[in-house]
C-alpha cells in the first residue's frame, strides 16, 4: 500500500481514504470487487477525487461473551470531488454535512 495524495492511499484492488465521521480508514475497492462483490469507478484525480457509486459501510451491533456491547453502525457517503457527501442514515454525527476529505492523519502518512 502506498501513499498517492494527501489523502489517499492505494493498495491492491483500489483506494483507502481517512473518514473523519468514523475516525477510520474505508477502503473502495475499484480494481476488483470486495467481499461482497461490489466495486466502483474512479475518476483518476488523487487530489479531489470522484468514486461512484456511493459507499456504504454497515455492521450490525452485537455483544460480546463478556458481556461488552457493539453498537451497530452505518457509513453512507459519497466522494465527488474531494468532498465526502455523508448521507442521512450514516450513524455518526456527520450524516448529512459534507465535508473536505481531510488529510491523512499523521501516523496513516508516508514520509520520504
Amino acid at each position: 500500500m502506498g501513499q498517492v495524495s494527501n489523502a489517499l492511499r492505494n493498495f491492491a484492488g483500489g483506494f483507502s481514504h481517512w473518514c473523519p465521521g468514523c475516525e477510520e480508514m474505508h477502503a473502495i475497492h475499484v480494481d476488483r470487487p470486495n467481499h461482497s462483490g461490489a466495486r466502483w469507478t474512479f475518476d483518476g484525480n488523487v487530489d479531489r477525487p470522484t468514486f461512484s457509486p456511493s459507499v456504504n459501510i454497515s455492521s450490525p451491533g452485537h455483544t460480546f461473551p463478556d458481556g461488552v456491547k457493539v453498537e451497530a453502525m452505518r457509513c453512507h457517503y459519497f466522494l465527488r470531488g474531494g468532498a465526502i457527501e455523508f448521507l442521512s442514515d450514516c450513524t455518526h454525527a456527520l450524516a448529512g454535512q459534507t465535508v473536505s476529505l481531510p488529510p491523512l492523519p499523521e501516523g496513516l502518512r508516508e514520509h520520504p
